[in-house]
This record gives structure tokens, C-alpha cells and sequence, in this order.
């Protein structure tokens, strides 16, 4: 499939070429191919105006044809083909003022990172760099083309984005671009929370969440970003039960014991400790009572504000409110942990759990209980067909209300603990209900 999609962009190439246009394949494509990884995207730049791209192909969205950028869609795939510009000064800290159309090495200069500043002839096989890109991915460097304050007040989020490449191929991000970053963190809200929280989800579903996070935190943009975070810095726990250290310490751990978590799984284990700063209290040991809720609230309110989907916000809260169960798994009936089973987000609360352990006292007992309790028990076990439901109490003469409720739970919990198995048997337990719900 890649292949093809790198076939397609050559063609444009090509065809702009042909037609005496310069056209190059241009930023992270030409990174990758330098460093021997493959690309999912090609972008190209070309000194062909807007309207020239667009008659040249069949099919083409003039995406933001005041910037220069045209969509060309080629055998399905999106390909941005942009005229090498020049940018004005970025007064709302996103996009350009204007732009003016200019030179190959002009339009480099204008780009975010010596790495993503290279450009590329397929055709010819030749590589130029204006900017020392290839050098700094041989000493694996993030580095910002020109002066890093520039760079950064341009668009603030390219100070996250320092952080997402550094983690992504394990790079340092150079001295000059870490000041620059620790003195513009706290204009990081001039971004839209939407923006934010995208970068953030490809820096904790990345190869090195805890290194990305660890990163954020130590440029001053944890603390902007994720304040509730930050805060768990320096908050003692028991030895006994974290022999590692600090609450952000374990955070941090956790994160590190991820592979290719989802976004909801990743920011799930990030945030399952973060009640114990504002829960922790000294009596005959340290303690955190009802951490579970209390992080559970304050995840929320951080989804409110990073501004994710309904859905993942109750997956996240969920995993963060639930993160202690596996402890009393073996103390649990039954039913409840049927019920835990049946969860849509069960597979992902064992992995925070499993995380969760093996960040601290390393026992994974808990953890194999329950996936061994889980992989026993079949779907139709965890998650049976309803005995009875509200038209059959309706049929037996009640009238709907809140005792329908508890009484189809009642029911509900008999019937995964095994104690009532046929819809007979369900009906006739309703009828001993009864008269306690009529008294």
C-alpha cells in the first residue's frame, strides 16, 4: 500500500515537471526516507501557482489556496501539493498573516524543524538541504530552522511537537530550542485545547509516552497542559507498597510499561493516580482515601477542557474510577465480577492494572486472577440475555418506578451468581419482592 502511495506522488512529481514546473517531494517524507523508515504521507512543494496545479489534475480541493496549498487526489489518496512561500508574522500564533510565493530555500527557512526541512527530487534522486537537516538527524537533534523564539511565537504548538519527535525517534532536542520552549510555555494556551490535545495524543500513544510526558514536564509544559499531572510531583507513598518513589514517579513508570496504547488506555494510566495529591493524609501510614473518585472527577474536567469526545471521556474517567478493583477481585461476588467482565473498557482497565503493578510492587497475582477468571468464563456467561425485563413486571400487575430498577438488578445479580437460571424461576422470585415494595 505504501509503495503505491510513494508511486502516486512521484507521478505528480513527474507531471509537474514535465510541464516545467520545479516540483519536489518535501518534509517528512524526505526525513523518514533519510533514516530508513517508511512514509504513510507526501507532501510536495513545487513553484507552480494554486491555478496552475489545478489544471493540471483531475481531481483537486483547494484546501487553503490563500496559503498555496492545493489537495490533489490521486487513485484515492490526498497528496498537499504547495507553492514554495514565504510567510508574514503569525499575530494569531497559527497561521501566516500572508504569504508571498517564492524560492525552494525561502520556503524551507519558513518550516519548523531542521529534520522536517529537507527536500527531495524523486526523479533526479537528489536530496537539498538548506538547513543542516541531515546532519541533525544523523546526531539525532531537534533543532528549530533560524532563531527558536521565532520559530515557537509563530505557532506555539510547535513546542509540543518538539517534545512528540524527540520521543518518536529518540532525539535530544537541542539547548537552544529548550530555552526557547521553557520561556514561551506559558503561551502554550494561546493554542486551541483541541490542537493541544492532539499533539498530546500522539505524544502518549507514541513509542515513549513516559519519556514524552517527563519531556513536557521538564520544559514547563506539563505544568500549562496538564497541571493535576504536574502536581503529583513529590507526593510521597508508602515504600512497602511503591518501593519506586513519588506519585509522578510511578505515573511516569506505568506510562513506560505501554506498548501501542490507545489514547484512552494511555491517558487512563497518566491520570489513575492523580487524586492522591489532593486526597493524601499521615495517620498510622501514609494514605490516599477515595483517590479513585476524587481522580476520577478531575479526570473529567480535564477531558472538559482538552475538549475529547464523550465517549473517551467516559472511557478515561472509568478506568481511573475502576483502577482498584483488581485488588478485591478474589474477595468479589460473583455477579460484580461478571459485571466488570461485561464492560466494553475491561480489556483496557487489565492493562492499566497490569501497568499499575508492575510500576510498583511488581505482583501481578491480582492481574492473572482476573484475565485466568475472564478467558474461564464464556460471553454468554459474563453478559447473558436479560431473564426478565420491565414488560414482564408490568404483566405481573406492577407499575413502572424506581423498585423496577432494583428489582431487574436483583434479579440481574442471581442470575450471574447461577442462583436462578430459567425465566420461571426469575418470575417467581419477583413475586417475594412484592410485598416489601408495597409496604
Amino acid at each position: 500500500m505504501n509503495i503505491s502511495i510513494k508511486q502516486n506522488a512521484i507521478v505528480i512529481v513527474r507531471t509537474l515537471q514535465e510541464h516545467g514546473y520545479k516540483a519536489l517531494f518535501a518534509g517528512g517524507c524526505v526525513r523518514d526516507m533519510i533514516m530508513g523508515r517508511e512514509s504513510t504521507d507526501y507532501d510536495i512543494a513545487t513553484n507552480a501557482l494554486p491555478h496552475d496545479i489545478m489544471q493540471l489534475f483531475e481531481k483537486t480541493i483547494p484546501v487553503g489556496i490563500q496559503f498555496g496549498v492545493i489537495i490533489v487526489v490521486k487513485n484515492g489518496h490526498n497528496y498537499e501539493v504547495a507553492t514554495f512561500r514565504t510567510e508574514g508574522a503569525y499575530s494569531d500564533g497559527r497561521h501566516p498573516d500572508y504569504v508571498k510565493f517564492s524560492t525552494p530555500e525561502n520556503d524551507v527557512k519558513r518550516r519548523d524543524f531542521t529534520i522536517n526541512g529537507l527536500l527531495y527530487d524523486p526523479i533526479k534522486n537528489e536530496v537539498f538541504d538548506y538547513v543542516g537537516g541531515r546532519e541533525d538527524i544523523r546526531a539525532k537533534i531537534v533543532r528549530t530552522i533560524g532563531d527558536p523564539v521565532e520559530r515557537f511565537t509563530e505557532d506555539k504548538l510547535r513546542m509540543m511537537r518538539a517534545v512528540r519527535f524527540a520521543c518518536r525517534f529518540d532525539f535530544r532536542i537541542h539547548e537552544d530550542t529548550q530555552q526557547a520552549i521553557i520561556q514561551l510555555a506559558p503561551h502554550i494556551h494561546m493554542v486551541s485545547e483541541e490542537r493541544i490535545c492532539e499533539e498530546l495524543k500522539k505524544i502518549v500513544t507514541g513509542p515513549h509516552p513516559h519519556t514524552g510526558v517527563k519531556l513536557l514536564d521538564e520544559l514547563h509544559l506539563l505544568q500549562q497542559i496538564l497541571p493535576e499531572v504536574s502536581n503529583t510531583k513529590g507526593v510521597p507513598q508508602p515504600e512497602n507498597f511503591h518501593p519506586e518513589g513519588d506519585v509522578f514517579t510511578h505515573l511516569l513508570l506505568s506510562l513506560s510499561k505501554l506498548k501501542n496504547p490507545s489514547w484512552t488506555l494511555a491517558m487512563g494510566v497518566l491520570l489513575h493516580d492523580i487524586g492522591k495529591a489532593v486526597t493524601i493524609s499521615f495517620s498510622d501510614r501514609i494514605r490516599f482515601n477515595l483517590h479513585e473518585k476524587v481522580g476520577a472527577d478531575m479526570a473529567a474536567k480535564i477531558c472538559d477542557r482538552l475538549k475529547t469526545s464523550k465517549a473517551e471521556k467516559e472511557r478515561i474517567t472509568w478506568l481511573v474510577l475502576k483502577h482498584l478493583y483488581f485488588k478485591d477481585a478474589r474477595k468479589m461476588r460473583l455477579n460484580k465480577l461478571k459485571r466488570l467482565f461485561a464492560e466494553e473498557g475491561y480489556p483496557e482497565l487489565a492493562e492499566l492494572c497490569k501497568a499499575d503493578a508492575l510500576a510498583s510492587s511488581g505482583d501481578l497475582s491480582d492481574y492473572h486472577y482476573c484475565q485466568e477468571m475472564y478467558n474461564k468464563l464464556s460471553r454468554e456467561e459474563v453478559k447473558p440475555a436479560p431473564l426478565i425485563t420491565g414488560n414482564d413486571l408490568i404483566a405481573m400487575g406492577l407499575r413502572p418506578g424506581p423498585a423496577f430498577k432494583d428489582i431487574l438488578t436483583r434479579i440481574r445479580d442471581e442470575q450471574l451468581d447461577g442462583t436462578i437460571t430459567t425465566k420461571e424461576e426469575a418470575l417467581k422470585k419477583v413475586k417475594t419482592y412484592i410485598p416489601k415494595i408495597n409496604t
